[in-house]
Parts: C-alpha cells; structure tokens; sequence
C-alpha cells in the first residue's frame, strides 16, 4: 500500500514558490467561506515519526488563518481522560459547524502504538478500527468533513530524517525513546500501519498516503489537498435544497404493545413505600461508594411521558448519594453551541468519571422519540440513530460504566390528572407548559415511536427497564431497587 509513497517524488523551489503563492490564496478564500457553511472541518496527520507532521501542521497554520482553527497534540491520555471511554477525549475537542481542528495523531496512534508493543491483539486491534469506523461514518452523517492524512517515509528516509533531527542541538528533542524503538520495529510498525490505513479507509473518510521525504513536495501535497477536499464540500453545500420544513408524523402503536400491557395499578401502600424506600437509599448510598473502590461509573438515563414522575424518582436517588459524586442533567432543546456539533456531543461531553455519577433527565433518546415524531430529525437521521445510540452505549459498557436506562410508563387518564393538579397547585404551575397539552395530542405516535426505541435500544450490557409509574411510590420504589439490584449484579455483593 505504501509503494507509491516511495517513489522519490520532489519538488524544485521555484515551482514551489509559484504553487504555494496560488494555494495559500484559495485556502484563505475556501476557510473565509466555511465560517457560513453548514458543516464543520477535522484534520488528522498522522504518519510514521519524523515524517513531518509537526511541520505540516505549522504549515496550515501559517498559510490559513488560525483564528479559525484548533490544534490538538494528543499524546497520553491525561488523568481525567483515562477515566473515561478513549474516544472521550476527540468528542469534546470536536469543531463546531464554521470551524476547523487539526489533530495530531489522532484517534489511530495508541492503536498502532499498543498493538507494536504487544499490549494489544489483532483481533483487539480490528474491533478498535472497528470503532474508528463507527466514529468517523457518524461524523461524516453529522456534517463534519473528514481529511485524513498519512506522512509515509521509507525505512532509509526515516532513518535519515531522525539522524539529521537528532544531530540538530535545535531539534534533537523531537527524537524520543519511543521514536528509535518504533524505527527498530520499522517492519512490524509499517505492517500495523498498513494494515490500520486499508480498514479505516472508507467512502466517508479515506486515507491521503503523501510521500514526506521531501519537504516541499509534501507541504504542497497535502495542502493542495485539503483545499480540493474543502472545495468539493463547499461546492456541495452551496447546491444541496434547503432542509425540509419539520412536519409531524403520526404512528399507530400495535394494539398490544411492552408498554400498554403494563400492569399500571401496581402501587404501596404509605407504610409499605416508607419501609421499601428507606431500606433501598441506604442500600444505595453504600453502593454508589463502591463505585469509587471498584473504579466503576454509573450513568442512570430517565426516559417517559411527561408528568411520568421522572424528576421525582430522580430525587429520591440524589437523596441517597453524596452530592459531590453525582450530577443530573436535564436535557431541554439543544443550544446554539451543541445544534452547531453532532448530535451526540452534548451527551459525551457530560460522562463520570470513574466513582462517580451521571442521572439524565431525558437523553440522546430524543432523536428517536421527540426529534422523530415532532419531524425535527429526517428519517435517515432518526433511523440511524438507532445504531448510533447502541455503539455509543457500547463503548460506554465496555470500558466499565454501568448503563441503566428507565422508561416510567402511565395511562393517559393519569397524565391527565397530573397536569390538571399543576395547573391548581401554585408551587407546581411551573411544570405545565403549553408544549406539554400539545404533546398529549399526540399520545399514540409518543407511544409508537416508544415501543420502536425499546424494542430496538435495549441491549443485554444496556437493558431498558419499564417502570409503571401510575402510583408514583411504586415506581420510586422500583427504580431504586432495581438500580441497587444491578450495581450488586456488577460490583459483586
């Protein structure tokens, strides 16, 4: 795969002089005309060492204009990023919509680095591509252009470039430790390579091999590439229809469904809820602290109609963990800033660190629920969200956080009462909405589009667990249970 890179192209000054004063331009232009567009831009250089990755990024740098840019060189994770899932750390550096980032590496150097030293297999190495794949196909989904570049140098260049950096009082710092034993490996590190370019190698973002032994074909290479790849997507965005106007749809629930088959007069008695209660926030306030001996995260995802009683089960949890290990995010309408990034930022970027918890209130369940029968989100976005949402929580159960997701289901007659009792109730008017009656319309698409998402998200790492929540004390009393059933389940009892 990297012959081509090998084959002694280069570039005379003057022909560098004259191309380079005809491309800085248009960058310049191309990166005037992102600020408006609809989708954001992330550079990747990677590459073998000493090929030349900090200098092409300088060179981006200094050719475009670097307000309008982000750079990120990330090496080892740093403490706070090592308690969470690896991807963590490049979601909330993302671009937003207007912007660009370059990153260094990127999500592909440990991969290569860890599978060179033995610390991971190749059939760990291609489910990590697999997730680079997963990662970089949603990106592109979420109008985020993807350039990816990769500096290749024979085993002889190589060699050369590090000697000449090493010999270099300016420059010797650049060669480290883990540069001369990777060059030691050159075989073995160009197998890895080779093998990672071909599989993360797709439609949606595919590899640009440039030869970088030397300087002035390489800088001219790849920044001529990235102006033919922002030209494109300008071009494209320029000419693509306007977004359909959001229309709401309307869904027929199956006559019996997981959620009207419910048996929702299952309820306490006042004596019973206050024994069950108690017993169960002592149980968890012992258990959430295990979080921190086990290294473990939790994250509790609320889900359900409104008036369901999602803000009060919500509480009687918070009422049982130390308030400095937990946060509760209530997800309303996305701001400017996160409709500006894919829609999944907003969520990543409020994962636990490890010991610690995260309750929402609503979730990334939205695309799939309000987003979909409000018409929000087209049918391609909703239905691959689907998908999106199960590789999300994936990652998220496989680097250890404890995954539960509640849907507090009730009937339609005691929604009714509910919103009635706020209206009446001075101190609880504020809970009532115009919005919330206007969604009541809509009981059975609500319904339907509910069963869709249970029937489709609920995983054995990520189960739903259905709540009846006609009498709110059961289902407080449930929730907390069932929570303090599966951390025993996974911190061991």
């Amino acid at each position: 795969m990297f012959e081509s890179a090998e084959v002694g192209n280069t570039l005379d000054k003057l022909t560098y002089r004259e191309e380079s004063a005809k491309v800085r331009a248009a960058l310049i232009q191309a990166q005037r005309e992102l600020a408006g567009a609809p989708f954001s831009v992330v550079v990747s250089v990677s590459g073998l060492e000493g090929a030349g990755k900090s200098e092409v990024v300088n060179l981006l740098l200094a050719w475009m204009d670097a307000r309008g840019i982000e750079t990120h060189a990330l090496d080892r994770p740093t403490d706070e990023e090592r308690q969470r899932p690896a991807t963590w750390r490049f979601w909330r550096r993302l671009p937003p919509q207007g912007r660009t980032a370059i990153f260094f590496g990127s999500w592909d150097a440990g991969a290569i680095y860890n599978c060179v030293r033995g610390k991971l297999s190749r059939p760990e190495l291609d489910h990590a591509l697999d997730r680079i794949v997963q990662f970089e196909r949603m990106l592109n989904e979420e109008n985020t252009l993807l350039v990816k570049f990769w500096l290749h140098l024979s085993q002889r260049a190589q060699k050369k470039r590090l000697r000449k950096l090493q010999a270099d009082p300016r420059q010797k710092w650049r060669v480290t430790k883990r540069d001369r034993k990777m060059l030691e490996k050159y075989d073995e590190v160009r197998g890895v390579s080779e093998h990672l370019v071909h599989r993360t190698s797709t439609a949606e973002a595919p590899w640009i091999i440039v030869e970088a032994a030397d300087r002035r074909y390489r800088n001219l290479t790849v920044a001529k590439a990235l102006l033919a790849a922002l030209r494109e997507r300008l071009d494209v965005a320029k000419s693509a229809p306007p977004r359909p106007r959001p229309e709401p749809i309307h869904l027929q629930p199956a006559p019996r469904n997981v959620l009207n088959q419910l048996d929702l007069t299952l309820a306490l008695t006042e004596k019973e809820y206050d024994k069950r209660l108690a017993e169960g926030q002592a149980d968890l306030a012992v258990l959430a602290r295990r979080l921190h001996e086990a290294q473990r995260s939790l994250i509790l995802v609320f889900e359900g109609p409104d008036a369901a009683g999602k803000g009060g089960a919500i509480r009687r949890l918070t009422e049982a963990i130390d308030a400095r290990d937990y946060r509760v995010i209530a997800i309303a309408a996305p701001t400017d800033e996160e409709r500006a990034h894919p829609y999944l930022w907003r969520f990543w970027r409020h994962l636990p660190g490890l010991g610690r918890v995260t309750i929402y209130d609503r979730s990334w369940y939205g695309r799939v629920l309000v987003e979909r029968v409000e018409g929000f989100a087209l049918e391609a976005e909703w239905q691959r969200a689907y998908g999106e949402i199960d590789a999300f929580e994936e990652q998220l159960t496989e680097f250890g956080t404890i995954v539960l997701k509640f849907w507090l289901a009730v009937s339609p007659e005691e929604q009714l009462r509910r919103f009635q009792e706020r209206e009446e109730t001075p101190y609880k008017q504020y809970k009532i909405t115009p919005e919330d009656w206007r969604n009541r319309d809509r009981w059975a698409s609500y319904e339907a589009a509910a069963c869709d998402t249970i029937e489709r998200t609920s995983t054995e790492a990520a189960p739903w667990a259905l709540v009846e929540a006609d009498n709110k004390e059961w289902a407080r009393v449930k929730v907390i249970e069932t929570i303090n059933r599966r951390l025993r389940e996974a911190l061991g009892k």
